[in-house]
C-alpha cells in the first residue's frame, strides 16, 4: 500500500511539473509574440525537413527538358531550374540539410564550449589564461574565413561542414559560458558547496554547468541561425555540400545566378526560406533572452 501511494505520488508530481511547464510556454507565446513568430516558424521548417520525402510534389534531382526555367504555375508551384528541375521540392530537401547543420553543429558546439568555459573559469590560474588566449586567437579570425580554411583542410560534405561550424563557434560559447560560470563561482552557496568538501566534478557538474544553462541556451539559439547562413556561404561558394546534396546554398550558388534575370524565381524562393528561418532563429534567440535575463525579464 505505501509503495502503491509512493507511486501514485511520484506521477503526481510528473503531471504537475508537465503542467507547470506547459504553463509557462503559453506565457511566453502570449507575451512574446515575436518569440511566438520565431517557435511557428521553426516547427514547420522542422515539419518540412522531416516530411519532405513524402510531402514534396516532384523528384528534386530528376531533371525534365521539357520544363526548363518554367515560371511559377499549377504542376510546379515555385517554378524550375535551367535545368528543369522542381524549385519547390528542391526548397523542401534543401530545408533539411540547413536545419541538420544548425541543430547539430550547434548541439556540438554547446557541449564542447560549455565543458570548455566552466573548465576554464573553474581551474582558473595558468589553464584558464591558456585556454582563453587560445579562444581570443580564435574569434579573432572572420568566421566566414575560418570556416572556408576548415572546408579547404576537410573536404567538401555535409558531416565536414556541421564539424566545421561547430569548431568556429565553439569558442564563442565558451567565452559566454566562462563569463556565467565566473559569475556563479562568487555566489555565497558556492562557498558553502566548496566549504563541505565538494570535489570538482561535483561542482562543475552539479552546480556551476546547470546554472549556467541560460546564457548557453539563448547564445545557442542565435547561432544555428549563423550556422546555417555559413553552411549557405560555403555552398554557394562551391565549397560546402556536394553535388549531389540539395541544399539553399547550393542553389543560389554561380552556376544558377546566370539565370536570375530571366527566371528569378529561382533565387527569389530559397532564398526567402533561408532568409525565413534565420529570421525564425533570432527573433527566438531575442526573445528567450529576454525571458531568461533576469536584468530583462520586467521588460
Amino acid at each position: 500500500m505505501v509503495q502503491k501511494e509512493v507511486i501514485l505520488g511520484n506521477a503526481a508530481l510528473r503531471r504537475s511539473a508537465w503542467i507547470r511547464r506547459l504553463r509557462a510556454f503559453r506565457h511566453f507565446m502570449l507575451s512574446k509574440p515575436l518569440g511566438a513568430t520565431g517557435v511557428i516558424i521553426l516547427v514547420i521548417a522542422g515539419f518540412v525537413a522531416v516530411a519532405a520525402p513524402i510531402i514534396a510534389p516532384h523528384d528534386p534531382l530528376k531533371t525534365n527538358v521539357d520544363a526548363i526555367l518554367q515560371s511559377p504555375n499549377a504542376t510546379y508551384w515555385f517554378g524550375t531550374d535551367e535545368l528543369g528541375r522542381d524549385i519547390l521540392s528542391r526548397t523542401m530537401y534543401g530545408t533539411g540539410v540547413s536545419m541538420k547543420v544548425g541543430l547539430l553543429g550547434v548541439i556540438i558546439a554547446g557541449v564542447a564550449g560549455a565543458l570548455i568555459g566552466v573548465t576554464s573559469a573553474h581551474l582558473g590560474g595558468k589553464v584558464d589564461l591558456i585556454i582563453q588566449r587560445f579562444v581570443d586567437g580564435t574569434t579573432a579570425f572572420p568566421s566566414l574565413l575560418l570556416a572556408l580554411a576548415l572546408m579547404a583542410a576537410f573536404g567538401p560534405s555535409l558531416n565536414n561542414i556541421i564539424a566545421a561550424v561547430a569548431i568556429v563557434y565553439t569558442p564563442r560559447i565558451a567565452r559566454v559560458v566562462r563569463s556565467a560560470a565566473l559569475s556563479i563561482k562568487e555566489t555565497p552557496y558556492m562557498e558553502a558547496v566548496t566549504a563541505i568538501g565538494a570535489n570538482d566534478l561535483r561542482i562543475v557538474f552539479r552546480h556551476v554547468l546547470p546554472n549556467s544553462f541560460a546564457p548557453l541556451i539563448v547564445v545557442s539559439t542565435a547561432l544555428v541561425g549563423f550556422m546555417i547562413i555559413i553552411e549557405a556561404s560555403l555552398s554557394f561558394l562551391g565549397i560546402g555540400t556536394p553535388a549531389d546534396v540539395i541544399s539553399w546554398g547550393a542553389m543560389l550558388s554561380q552556376q544558377s545566378q546566370s539565370y536570375f534575370i530571366v527566371a528569378p524565381w529561382i533565387g527569389i524562393f530559397p532564398g526567402a526560406a533561408l532568409t525565413l528561418v534565420v529570421f525564425g532563429m533570432n527573433v527566438l534567440g531575442d526573445s528567450l533572452r529576454d525571458v531568461l535575463d533576469p536584468k530583462l525579464r520586467g521588460r
